[in-house]
């Protein structure tokens, strides 16, 4: 941990815009007190850590190539050094609970909590972990519910991937072969799999309540996924899943009205990927409570600092600080005022890449253009 100091000659995003006041540092959280020695940043911006809702970049690392696993422990480090030089001080890793097989399936999933549990602790950024369980799983939701027990899992959201329109009209699902290669099936067991998965969606609705009700007893946060339309995203909500993540459609984000999360490669791309609505229309219209990283950490960053064009630079900043902090119910970070957990973010005005990431007042990212500063 740092010892005592104050950042002086910054611009200070604070709540109600910038400020030239000096940030103290102390015992891993912030102050408004000169406290230790002084560290000049003067030509820098010193934002909020990001809280990054969902990535799962990290899979990258576990597995630079398909099968190719390496330690896991050494992979989720690399992952922290990642989110690190990309501001992000807080992390949840989307990690799946799924029939799909490989990096997405259950045993997986329990080797991935194991290794996380082992090494997040010894992290500059804050490593947690949320469980994507597949809705139509219903035989392992056992193992879900204890994984989620033991390892103390406080997010869990809800996939459907199985490909219901081709199957109930009895085509054979696109990408079939790739993605029964990726499971390690057969593509006439990948097929065979798909359809008793479909033919059980009616057990499914039953199944989530018998899961659901516990989690949500104990404070666990839920979420939905992909959710295409106001008639789901309801359906979501009268079970208690509060939060949508990436909906589809403008329908279902506002059905949702609080608690979406956006994608912010969306956002970077001024587009979706997949062909969904627009993220930016969906933040211009007040529909996003957090832009998330997804498939790439420094979407954050570089989606806050394109939409500051339009909405200033508070609004935007806060879709990947204090709007997240608030969905997850950390009520320690996101902004910066005196007490709270010093997550810091210094970032370059004109280039926009970070120069210093402090987390829980510990230095986790430092570049070469303020080495010196801090250092020397």
């Amino acid at each position: 941990m740092l010892r005592p100091m104050h950042l002086r000659g910054a611009q200070v995003l604070r709540p109600g815009g910038f400020s030239d006041a000096v940030v103290g540092i102390d015992g891993g959280v912030l102050s408004d007190d000169s406290c230790g020695r002084p560290v000049d940043l003067s030509g820098w911006w010193v934002l909020p850590g990001i809280v990054d809702a969902h990535g799962d970049g990290f899979e990258r690392h576990l597995a630079p190539r398909r099968g190719a696993l390496l330690d896991l422990r050494d992979g989720l480090a690399m992952s922290a050094a990642e989110l690190a030089v990309n501001g992000i001080t807080t992390a949840m890793l989307a990690q799946f609970f799924s029939w799909e097989g490989g990096m997405r399936s259950p045993e997986f999933a329990a080797e991935m909590l194991r290794a996380h549990a082992a090494i997040a602790p010894s992290q500059a950024v804050d490593l947690r972990v949320q469980l994507r369980i597949e809705t139509h799983l219903t035989d392992r939701f056992d193992e879900a519910a204890a994984l989620i027990a033991r390892h103390g899992i406080g997010y869990v959201v809800f996939n459907d991937h199985v490909p219901h329109k081709a199957l109930a009209a009895g085509k054979r699902p696109p990408r079939l072969t790739g993605q029964a290669l990726k499971s390690g099936r057969s593509p006439e067991a990948h097929l065979a799999l798909l359809q008793a998965l479909h033919d059980r969606s009616s057990q499914v609705p039953a199944a989530l309540e018998a899961l659901i009700a516990p989690l949500l007893a104990k404070g666990v946060i839920l979420g939905s996924h992909d959710d295409p339309d106001a008639e789901v995203r309801a359906q979501w909500q009268s079970r208690g899943v509060a939060v949508s993540e990436f909906p589809e459609s403008v329908e279902a984000a506002r059905a949702a009205g609080t608690g979406v999360v956006l994608g912010a490669p969306n956002v970077v791309r001024g587009a979706s990927h997949t062909g969904n609505v627009s993220a930016t229309a969906l933040v211009a219209e007040g529909l996003c409570d957090a832009l998330a990283s997804d498939y790439h950490y420094p979407a954050p960053r570089q989606a806050a600092l394109k939409l500051a064009q339009s909405l200033g630079m508070e609004v935007a900043w806060g879709l990947v600080s204090s709007g997240p902090a608030r969905l997850l119910g950390l009520s320690d970070r996101g902004r910066i005022e005196a007490g709270l957990r010093a997550d810091l973010a210094v970032v370059d005005p004109v280039s926009g890449r970070v120069g210093a990431t402090i987390s829980g007042g510990r230095l986790a990212w430092l570049g070469a253009e303020l080495a010196g500063r801090f250092l020397g």
